[in-house]
């Protein structure tokens, strides 16, 4: 027997707009884990945005180290040659201008501009990229 309180549904009752095609994006922590219409494989290959520690954004300010939207631009580039050759902590030279970055974490760790390059020693890297 059944019951009279319990409803039943029939399955033509059920329109495809109650259900997302494609689900929301998944949260993990501050992060966002996945995307909705985007591949496994995609979602892997994102880039991460290039950051700055606060050691190298002190030294920018201390140098008045200014970098335009191109010079970043031209970091990035930099920082995907030195991955696609496997590098993991490179030295950067661009202009007059060095920089220590973690390729894996594109975390730019120091900045030094040209007047203070000379004599300078750079320690913990394993390649180096020079424009």
């Amino acid at each position: 027997m059944t019951d009279p309180s319990v409803e039943r549904i029939n399955q033509n009752q059920i329109s495809k707009t109650q259900f997302p095609v494609t689900p929301p994006p998944v949260k993990g922590g501050n992060k966002e884990v996945a995307a909705p219409g985007k591949t496994f494989k995609e979602v892997l290959s994102g880039q991460l945005p290039l950051r700055f520690s606060a050691h190298a954004q002190q030294r920018m300010e201390l140098r008045n180290i200014k970098l335009s939207p191109e010079d970043l631009s031209r970091i990035n580039q930099m920082i995907d040659r030195a991955a696609s050759k496997g590098a993991r902590d490179s030295l950067l030279l661009m202009d007059n201008l060095a920089l220590v970055v973690s390729i894996k974490n594109r975390v730019v760790i120091t900045a030094v501009d040209g007047s203070n390059i000379k004599e300078n020693v750079f320690t913990n890297i394993d390649s180096a990229v020079i424009v």
